[in-house]
């Protein structure tokens, strides 16, 4: 007699669906959305991608994100030509005339001493339209004074040599006796410094690891990577283009991984890496005034249990600070530099290099380092993470735009988080000459080809044609997910049906 199996151990059927579809690339996560056809009044339910960055929530979503990244990567890397800059519309320069105008009579009404509410709205208006229209930043640029600090290098940082700056984003080239041209370019490996003996990714000795050190260059490493960008662009005497991607070490560390444009001497880029620092010159968090239960009070501000006296603002706080810096940041000795021609295989690799990990969260796989992650992330609690942070309480600092509510050790940012491990900066970091094309535009490029090779014209679309409403939770007309999953199914089918066909066609 044959023993009938355990029901336990059968897998679920929409477990199952949900392989299926991650296996033929659909979406397992997908957003509904209800889509009106205002010329036919037409209105159906349809399935959008999640677009989800990582593996953990959805891996088709993911994998499609870091394709996106290699081709942005291999697209900029070894330009020959230098990228196309977008020039300005009709529309862009009537908007910029017509602010002007308004601003002349909003002037004029000031001198006069007369309202000036309703022209104020006005430009409020004109400034959004204007950045609607497809353009960076604001016409008024900066509205509020900046804070100058000493241009002044340390002492003990190294100097560096400056090149006259020529007005380019390419590289040197270099021509062989037979002729052929070849554009080398770079791939470099920054790293943070040590913090104590590691093995295996955790401290030899737990009690003597540097974490609050390391915690706060977690926490500031974004701008050290920009101090290195400007550097460098000053010693290379051109503006530098770079693909970069942040990913943690073993020991929990983030280190960066960059693609240049171009290249440099290997000397020249450790000299750079070793003269490059981060001051960060915010109120002094090492001396603890508030825990516990002893916490300020807020009364229109926050103020001290014991004086009731207001703690110092932001922006007191900062006109009182002292000779030294909070915190300097610099990188570790360990600086990987290697060259790279274009379509080699060594590009190749370096490509699927810079992108493989950017599906993975910055706290995947803590096994063995458990220990060490609580300590890491327990570090990461009550140092201050930006200047709103609610942990400058701790210190005695009113956080800047403080409100009521505000605990130390309760920040919401993402840099608190395990998932994050201090680094609360972008994954990808692009240059904004590098390739001259937004992920939105390498996404209508893949399109582009899939309709090509469906034979399918790839008409654009009117863009006030269709509105799209988010669907409510309960709603009666929204299918059951498992239905959706096997819909998304049977067009992924069908389309690499297609595709498949046309490829033994073309061969």
């Amino acid at each position: 007699m044959t023993p009938r199996p355990v029901r336990i151990t059968q897998p679920l059927a929409r477990e199952v669906a949900e392989e299926v579809a991650k296996l033929h690339g659909a979406c397992i996560r997908p957003i509904a959305l209800k889509r009106l056809d205002t010329r036919n009044g037409k209105q159906e339910i349809i399935d959008v991608p999640c677009g989800a960055s990582l593996e953990s929530k959805c891996p088709p979503c993911a994998k499609r994100n870091r394709h996106l990244r290699m081709a942005q990567c291999r697209e900029g890397w070894h330009l020959a030509e230098e990228p196309v800059t977008s020039e300005t519309t009709e529309e862009q320069r009537w908007l910029v005339e017509f602010r002007a105008d308004m601003q002349a009579q909003r002037d004029a009404a000031a001198q006069a001493d007369q309202d000036t509410t309703d022209l104020d709205a006005i430009l409020d208006g004109l400034d959004a339209e204007i950045t609607a229209s497809g353009t960076r930043g604001s016409v008024l640029g900066r509205t509020t004074p900046k804070r100058s600090r000493s241009t002044k290098r340390r002492q003990d940082a190294p100097d560096l040599p400056k090149r006259r700056m020529v007005k380019t984003t390419l590289g040197r080239t270099f021509e062989a006796p037979d002729g052929n041209v070849y554009r080398p370019s770079l791939f470099v490996t920054l790293t943070l410094p040590s913090y104590g003996r590691v093995r295996n990714g955790a401290p030899v000795d737990p009690d003597a690891y540097e974490y609050r050190r390391a915690a706060r260059d977690a926490l500031h490493f974004s701008k050290l990577v920009d101090r290195f960008v400007q550097n460098l662009r000053r010693v290379a005497g051109y503006d530098v283009q770079y693909f970069a991607a942040v990913e943690p070490q073993k020991r929990l560390a983030p280190h960066l991984h960059m693609a240049i444009r171009g290249t440099l001497p290997r000397a020249e880029i450790k000299q750079i890496a070793a003269a490059t620092y981060h001051q960060v010159w915010w109120p002094q968090a090492d001396e603890v005034r508030f825990d516990g239960d002893h916490l300020p009070v807020w009364e229109d501000g926050y103020l001290d249990p014991e004086s009731g006296e207001y703690l110092p603002t932001w922006d007191e706080a900062l006109d009182d600070l002292g000779a030294e810096p909070m915190h300097v940041i610099r990188f570790g000795d360990q600086v990987d530099v290697k060259g790279v021609l274009s379509g080699t295989p060594d590009a190749d690799q370096c490509i699927r290099y810079l992108s493989k990990y950017l599906t993975k969260s910055l706290g995947e796989d803590f096994a063995g380092r458990q220990d060490h992650v609580d300590r890491f992330v327990d570090a990461l609690r009550y140092e201050p993470c930006s200047p709103t942070c609610p942990n400058w309480l701790r210190y005695g600092v009113q956080p800047k735009n403080a409100r009521q509510g505000m605990l130390p050790g309760h920040c919401r940012s993402k840099a608190h988080k395990p998932d994050h491990l201090g680094y609360a900066g972008r994954r990808v970091l692009v240059s904004r000459k590098w390739s001259n094309k937004t992920l939105t535009v390498h996404k209508m490029d893949r399109r582009t080809w899939a309709l090509e090779a469906l034979g399918q014209p790839d008409e654009p679309s009117d863009p006030h044609r269709y509105i799209w409403r988010p669907v409510k939770p309960g709603d009666p007309d929204l299918p059951p997910l498992g239905l959706r999953l096997l819909r998304s199914i049977a067009r992924r089918q069908q389309q690499r049906a297609e595709l498949s066909a046309t490829e033994g066609e073309a061969a």
